[in-house]
């Protein structure tokens, strides 16, 4: 993206944003998305946004937090992009993922046999460009087979950026987002084209994607009850009180006997009781109890 600066030697170098106009950011952020920035990261509050202030013409943080309050659309789209990180990748995560497929999905898959039910419906909260949900179909497939045709599946996959939700349905993919993935998944699943590798549209059309808002209660409650809820890597951008009210929507979400996975790197421990930790092959998820 070129930069638009001004002819500001200070806007240049970048804006410095003071302690109060880190809070205000902070807090609008905090106010519409639940996104909660520690004060030990404010330099990135400068790195990530004195640019966007130069392309709006705007020579401080307070005037950027007073032209978010009247502008409520694009904008706020462009805060949540540039506050988070949207690292990943196609079979992350690989030791989650296996112990997932051969454990808690076979386990729900022969639940649903026996009651004569062969529906699975899944949530990808926070699925970023796609990759993670894409990633489910793919060990569908690989689980069910030719069987996968009875069943009725529904994945659901939501993210704060209309923009990473807008890359995900296009379903193009750059060389880095394969760093983790075996190269059969790769020829099986995908063609080159020009700027990437283009996944099959059968594939695409398996995934329902659209923008969501955790903190948005009532859009949360609109998502259809799940057998299994994926998370992972989000709530570290929440402190301890969205953490509670994002993991109890999960909890009423999942249907019981589901599962929620986090992140290997996060826990529900003192966040939330309501769930009884299941550790398989190293990998620990969260299970409503039947």
């Amino acid at each position: 993206m070129s930069t638009l600066f001004s002819k500001s030697t200070s806007l240049r170098k970048g804006v410095k944003i003071t302690d109060q106009e880190f809070v205000d950011l902070r807090d609008f952020i905090y106010d519409k998305s639940g996104i909660y920035v520690d004060e030990k990261r404010k330099y990135l509050f400068e790195s990530r946004f004195s640019r966007r202030l130069g392309q709006l013409g705007l020579t401080s943080f307070s005037d950027y937090v007073k032209y978010l309050k009247v502008d409520r659309g694009q904008e706020l789209q462009r805060v949540f992009e540039l506050v988070t990180t949207n690292e990943t990748s196609f079979c992350r995560d690989t030791k989650q993922l296996d112990s997932f497929r051969d454990n808690l999905l076979r386990e729900i898959l022969d639940r649903q046999r026996k009651a004569g039910r062969l529906e699975l419906n899944i949530w990808s909260a926070g699925c970023s460009s796609g990759e993670e949900p894409y990633t489910l179909v793919f060990l569908l497939l690989e689980t069910l087979k030719a069987e996968i045709a009875r069943w009725k599946i529904s994945i659901t996959a939501v993210d704060l950026s209309e923009e990473m939700i807008d890359k995900a349905r296009a379903g193009i993919y750059s060389e880095y987002a394969f760093k983790t993935t075996p190269d059969e998944i790769r020829k099986r699943y995908f063609k080159p084209v020009e700027g990437g590798w283009e996944l099959d549209p059968r594939i695409r059309k398996l995934v329902n994607f659209q923008p969501l808002n955790l903190n948005d209660a009532l859009a949360v409650k609109r998502v259809p009850r799940s057998h299994i809820v994926f998370c992972r890597n989000v709530i570290i951008y929440f402190d301890d009180a969205m953490k509670r009210k994002v993991v109890q929507a999960f909890y009423d979400n999942l249907l019981p006997g589901g599962y929620l996975l986090v992140g290997h790197s996060e826990s529900l421990h003192k966040i939330s009781q309501s769930f009884r930790p299941v550790l398989n092959a190293g990998a620990i998820a969260y299970k409503k109890e039947e």
